[in-house]
């Protein structure tokens, strides 16, 4: 019976998460792109200097800071480590020129759903900020069945993307290298999740707030010591990713270029899942910024994706390309996992860069855990009012106490296909309201100042 729910799973796995779904979102990405005149030219000047602005007389409940670095807390994860290293391994170098370009792309359709989330959220009589896909689906199109379907997708979603793969990647390393007994760390860690998620967003923002700068830097700290210590490689190592992106062919340090189109697919999916563009999740935390503006919020969600894939993946890319150029020995054909050629990246730094990735893969997966049960909850909320939310949070945390001792290769597939059905509808919204979006993303930038905070008008619902 497993294998065959396994199979049938894996057969529906391989068609949402096929070429037709690639291009869906890439060109979503680059139509996007064109529609709001590059818009993230303004993503590295005015999204970050937003982003640490504080604007408490606008509604909302945490700051913009606080709501993008809980979008960044479930969109910065093993994905950025691993997944990276997966993408080289089977789709050779030039996967990492393709996962950031995905990345790049993926600006402007981070930028318009967040958008939307902002500008059709609702506020409920208890003062809090509610919004994303569904209730962009619901009050900007009408579709409030759609949303509905989306919101489904997302809540379960979260069991598994957001919580068992992550506490389950703790947990092996935990084991591997503090010979901690796997069910000791589900219990850890389902209790600190509890401790936070009941605090509910505010909560969990003030955690994010100080724990995601701090994993971000940590990790990017390591692989600038590697970059120094193969500094004669990086140039070579660009070289080889931009050609390899194009064509087949063999480069040094036993590097293999598997040819244009598993570059593409391996490269555009590993941005996808890195920075989660198009897939209508971290919208839902911006949809709780204090802002007055629908734009300046998803300026600020926007360099998300800046700071997730154009940066964080492609230094690990670059790591991982000049460890393998600057050690020819390895063959990287009998690598099984994106996972084993980090360690062997980050076993260069003497003594520490064991510790350094170790706890990159622990805080990255933890804050994943936080901010995809945020994701939740307000998904459950959405089809199934408050009264959901006590039994969702309960049920998160019985997962997250499982997960190290359950198999879930089952798990992450059903996880996986849920976040592809969840594009769809998200993707719907972004298409159909890019009108709305274009218009009023031209007001606030083209017509207006910089320095003008004018709000754009607004109308929220209030609901209980």
């Amino acid at each position: 019976m497993y294998d065959t729910v396994n199979s049938i799973v894996t057969t529906v796995n391989g068609v949402v998460w096929g070429w037709p779904m690639i291009i869906l979102l890439l060109g979503t990405h680059v139509f996007l792109t064109l529609r709001t005149g590059f818009i993230q030219r303004f993503t590295i000047t005015r999204g970050i200097r937003l982003s640490v602005a504080k604007d408490p007389d606008a509604e909302g409940e945490v700051s913009q800071f606080g709501a993008l670095t809980t979008a960044l807390a479930a969109t910065i994860g093993t994905g950025n480590i691993v997944g990276v290293g997966t993408a080289i391994a089977i789709g050779g170098p030039g996967a990492v020129l393709w996962c950031w370009l995905t990345g790049v792309f993926g600006i402007a359709t981070k930028y318009a759903e967040s958008y939307i989330a902002v500008k059709y959220r609702v506020k409920t009589k208890d003062g809090r900020m509610q919004g994303g896909a569904m209730y962009a689906l619901e009050r900007g199109l009408n579709m409030k069945w759609l949303g509905m379907v989306f919101a489904f997708f997302a809540a379960f979603a979260s069991f598994g993307i957001g919580c068992a793969t992550q506490v389950n990647a703790i947990a092996e390393i935990c084991e591997t290298n503090f010979h901690i007994p796997k069910i000791a760390i589900g219990v850890a860690v389902g209790a600190l999740t509890a401790i936070v998620i009941f605090g509910g967003i505010k909560s969990i923002a003030k955690v994010c707030e100080k724990l995601v700068p701090f994993m971000a830097v940590f990790y990017v700290l390591g692989c600038i010591i590697i970059l120094c210590m193969n500094c004669d490689y990086i140039i070579p190592a660009v070289a080889v990713i931009c050609r390899l992106a194009f064509t087949p062919g063999a480069a040094a340090g036993g590097l293999v270029g598997s040819g244009i189109r598993m570059a593409i697919r391996y490269g555009v999916a590993r941005g996808l899942f890195s920075n989660e563009s198009g897939l209508g999740s971290a919208p839902i935390a911006a949809a709780a910024a204090q802002t007055r503006n629908p734009v300046r919020q998803a300026l600020v969600s926007s360099t998300g994706t800046f700071w997730d894939t154009v940066v964080v993946c492609l230094m690990t890319g670059l790591v991982l390309v000049t460890t393998i150029m600057k050690n020819p020995g390895v063959d990287v054909n009998r690598i099984d996992n994106g996972g084993q050629l980090t360690t062997l990246a980050f076993g260069q730094i003497p003594y520490l860069g064991p510790i350094i990735l170790t706890l990159g893969i622990i805080t990255f997966a933890y804050s994943t855990i936080l901010g995809w049960a945020y994701y939740g909850e307000r998904c459950v909320e959405y089809f199934a009012g408050k009264f959901g939310l006590v039994p969702y949070r309960f049920l998160y945390i019985v997962v997250a106490v499982g997960a190290p001792i359950m198999k879930l290769d089952l798990v992450w597939l059903i996880a996986d296909t849920l976040n592809a059905l969840m594009a769809i509808p998200n993707l719907a919204a972004v298409l159909l309201l890019s009108n709305v979006m274009v218009k009023d993303t031209r007001r606030y930038i083209h017509d207006l100042d910089a320095r003008d905070n004018t709000p754009i008008p607004v109308i929220y619902e209030t609901r209980r």
